[in-house]
């Protein structure tokens, strides 16, 4: 230790092992009871370890042999104890208080923790009637695990009692809080390995309880495990001094109670009386604020627990430390089947947790273990707030087309599209007080959604300043859920819909990418999710980005990126939607068909500023459910062969692609153009790949199969040649987008950098028409000289000209 270090930085201050040191004092538990919770600790960790290792002798009738084992041995034991620890002791607290509760594994690669607690409490064999509580079902609970056909290592949808898989890690304090908003009674009891408390994600979640209110919210309980290793490293929390560490969480807005030690005996009473203060300041503090009806932001309770890396294993092998250091992270004795030392090693330490003695003769845990959990639905693997689709009710929608923006001709009304939308999204609101929130990084009103502020302001349980009645929005009960992390209100809106509620995420475009990981598990939990039978459909993760990346010319190239549609793009067909509707009756059409939806991730971008409107009611929702189609007042090839397709994929690119269309019939008033708009990204994909891909035939008949096809896209041009590579007459589509260039630019200017601009588009296009030979030269060179002069003004005056700004649709 450094000469100048803080007294209490001492190695015995913060080690794991010994005698139980707690904050809360007392030993609520009879020796008896005491007994009873280690026998089932200990029947706990035998089903972990039989999960790592065994195929076969699940209960060690006869003498562990190489062929009991499997093959291949993999998972994660470092957690296991502390989780398992953790868990039992709160059964206890949910049968005396009838508490409502749910358990979230941060470090989920410790599934085994939480799948022994599944099947002691017997809700397993409930979900998978062939894994009986006994011999032969024990016998195929442990061969499943971690094996081709069975199970994942981590605390995957097929977990009975997860709804975080706790894979990647940092989302766990986020998640349980999405859970706890509008659910009173609930408490998410959270583990938190010390591993993920470096994740900036989970630094910032902390944050969570100033917008959590105590009268209509449920509470979160974290338990941060600090069993002081990762891989192969110390972790950083494990070893500070217990000052710092207190401050820390004080500081973040917590009361830290520390329960440490390695002796069971000490270690359960000072866990049993920890829990049990916790429980009771979460109740005291709830029952304050609703009987007075006034909600106040307290320091809630939360547990720093410190155990041994891999509890109650050799404290070595070899004379290489295992318990309490980095090897005990996954398969603790991973040679057990080349070495016979070592498989004798392990057998003593399994048949040290008396499995003849916890189990009857049949495999069944004995009677006096089997009355410690609840039963039912208070049994936190059987808690339906975990298969959050069997509470989900639907929203109560209002009429979209009631929203409806007047367009009596296409491309000539200038209107607010997302501005207009905002006043459906608030009606939503207004009517789903219980089951609907609105999340963001501080942008909704930057996002000209403020409208919603009259159905719900933005919840904050922090000061107030008079100047936030000035328009600051503010309430301790409000709907809008904002704080400047990405990370922690995409958590809040995951924990929100698996716990069977709806909601919409709003973000800037070109900062989404922040979420790209986040939304990418969310993806994969979907997607296994659908193939488990007893897990009910959830609400759609609906994603509206927008100041998008052509309106983003006044922040520079660091604001440019509409890149998170080519991750979304990667993921499994059933999962994901892309959608970009052209102006604000399309925006409703989509908004309202994605908030009705469930088991998907839909992502909506559309820019925040007035645009042209194209599509009446009746004809956006006709345009919308098509996904795609041929804008026949945009177009002249009706009845005959177009000369060229102009096609187009997201708001401003639609109106740059129109306004080629409009130079080239005024210049080459002899070409055919048929004008093609997408709505819904997939449709450009084959059928057998995607279930909203377009037929060859149908697609065919919008793109054709032998005319130049010039496509104006949103995002890089790239993604569309991969949606549309399969496609007969691939070789004519010329696709423009964004090409990564950019600056502080006028609108149009930053369109001509990346050569989606009007002028450049026309130009492309005659460069692609084969019968027009060298007869089009003459508007090439208008075109190009016209492209010169716009951008000239714009380094001039710093705006587009107003025959850009007010253009119109002249036909």
């Amino acid at each position: 230790m450094a000469p100048n270090a803080a007294e209490d930085l001492s190695v015995e201050s913060i080690s794991p092992f010994g005698t139980a040191r707690a904050t809360v004092k007392d030993t609520p538990l009879s020796k008896d009871e005491v007994k009873k919770f280690d026998d089932y600790f200990k029947a706990s960790l035998y089903l972990c370890l039989g999960m790592l290792y065994l195929k076969q002798n699940p209960l060690l009738k006869e003498p562990l042999k190489v062929e009991h084992l499997k093959s291949r041995l993999l998972g994660h034991w470092g957690s296991d104890a502390g989780q398992i620890f953790t868990y039992i002791h709160f059964n206890r607290l949910i049968k005396k208080y009838d508490l409502d509760a749910i358990f979230i594994s941060g470090p989920g690669h410790g599934a085994p923790a939480v799948l022994s607690q599944a099947y002691l409490e017997g809700t397993y064999s409930e979900v998978y009637p062939d894994k009986t509580e006994d011999i032969e079902g024990m016998r195929r609970f442990f061969k499943q695990f971690s094996f081709p056909g069975g199970i994942g290592s981590h605390a995957t949808p097929e977990t009975p009692g997860s709804l975080h898989e706790g894979g990647e890690l940092g989302y766990s304090i986020s998640h349980a809080f999405g859970t706890v908003f509008d659910n009173p009674d609930l408490i998410s009891l959270t583990m938190v390995g010390d591993g993920e408390s470096e994740t900036g994600p989970l630094a910032t979640s902390w944050h969570s309880t100033k917008f959590l209110n105590p009268i209509t919210d449920g509470a979160v309980l974290p338990v941060l495990h600090l069993n002081g290793y990762k891989i192969n490293n110390p972790t950083v929390l494990a070893r500070i001094s217990h000052r710092e560490l207190e401050n820390l969480f004080i500081g973040y807005g917590w009361t830290p109670y520390f329960v440490e030690g390695s002796d069971p005996e000490t270690m359960h009473q000072a866990m049993a009386a920890t829990l049990e203060k916790c429980v009771t300041e979460i109740r005291a503090y709830q029952k304050q604020a609703r009987e007075s009806g006034k909600p106040f932001r307290p320091l809630w309770p939360m547990i720093v627990l410190r155990s041994p890396k891999g509890w109650t294993s050799p404290r070595k092998v070899d004379d290489r430390f295992l318990e309490g250091f980095w090897r005990a992270h996954q398969v603790p004795i991973p040679d057990a089947a080349t070495n016979p030392a070592h498989l004798k090693v392990l057998e003593d330490w399994m048949r040290g947790y008396e499995p003849e003695k916890v189990f009857d003769e049949s495999g069944k845990l004995i009677p006096e273990l089997k009355e410690l959990p609840p039963t039912g639905i208070r049994r936190m693997s059987a808690n339906p707030v975990a298969n959050g689709g069997l509470l989900k009710k639907a929203l109560n929608m209002p009429d979209f087309r009631d929203y409806a923006i007047e367009v009596r001709r296409g491309g000539t009304t200038d209107a607010p599209s997302m501005s207009n939308m905002a006043l459906f999204l608030r009606d939503i609101i207004a009517a789903n007080q219980t089951n609907f929130r609105l999340f963001g990084p501080d942008e909704t009103e930057s996002n000209k959604l403020g409208a919603v502020y009259q159905a719900g302001k933005k919840v904050w349980m922090g000061d107030y300043f008079d100047e936030d009645a000035d328009g600051g929005n503010l309430a301790f009960g409000g709907r809008v859920m904002e704080m400047l992390s990405e990370h922690t209100v995409e958590g809040w809106l995951e924990g929100y819909i698996l716990s069977g509620r709806h909601g919409l995420l709003n973000s800037y475009e070109p900062f989404i990418h922040i979420i790209d990981s986040m939304v990418n598990q969310h993806c994969k939990w979907i997607e296994k999710a659908q193939e488990v039978e007893w897990r009910a459909k959830v609400a759609s993760l609906n994603i509206l980005l927008t100041a998008t990346v052509w309106r983003q010319d006044h922040n520079g190239f660091t604001h440019q990126d509409p890149g998170f549609l080519d991750v979304v793009a990667n993921k499994s067909p059933e999962v994901v939607r892309i959608y970009l509707p052209p102006d604000g009756n399309c925006l409703l059409s989509v908004m309202d068909h994605c908030l009705r939806s469930n088991n998907y991730v839909n992502v909506i971008v559309a820019d925040k500023q007035n645009h042209l409107q194209y599509l009446d009611m009746e004809a956006a929702i006709e345009h919308c459910t098509k996904g795609v189609g041929i804008w026949d007042w945009a177009s002249n090839d009706q009845g005959c062969e177009p000369d060229l397709v102009m096609a187009s994929c997201g708001d401003v690119p639609t109106m740059e692609s129109l306004a080629a269309t409009a130079l080239l019939r005024e210049y080459l008033p002899q070409l055919k153009i048929r004008f093609v708009n997408v709505v819904d990204l997939f449709k450009l994909v084959p059928e057998i790949e995607h279930s909203h891909g377009l037929t060859d035939r149908e697609y065919a008949a919008i793109f054709t199969t032998d005319r130049p096809v010039v496509f104006n896209f949103h995002s890089y041009p790239w993604l569309i040649h991969r949606l549309t590579y399969r496609r007969q007459g691939q070789h004519n589509m010329h696709v423009r987008g964004y090409k990564e260039k950019g600056n502080i630019d006028t609108p149009l200017e930053l369109a001509i950098r990346n050569q989606t601009d009007r002028f450049s588009l026309a130009i492309d296009a005659i460069d692609r028409i084969p019968s027009l030979g060298n007869s089009g030269s003459a508007a090439r060179e208008k075109l190009l000289n016209e492209q010169i002069r716009c951008r000239n003004l714009a380094f001039e005056n710093g705006i587009d000209p107003k025959s850009v700004q007010e253009w119109v649709w002249p036909f």
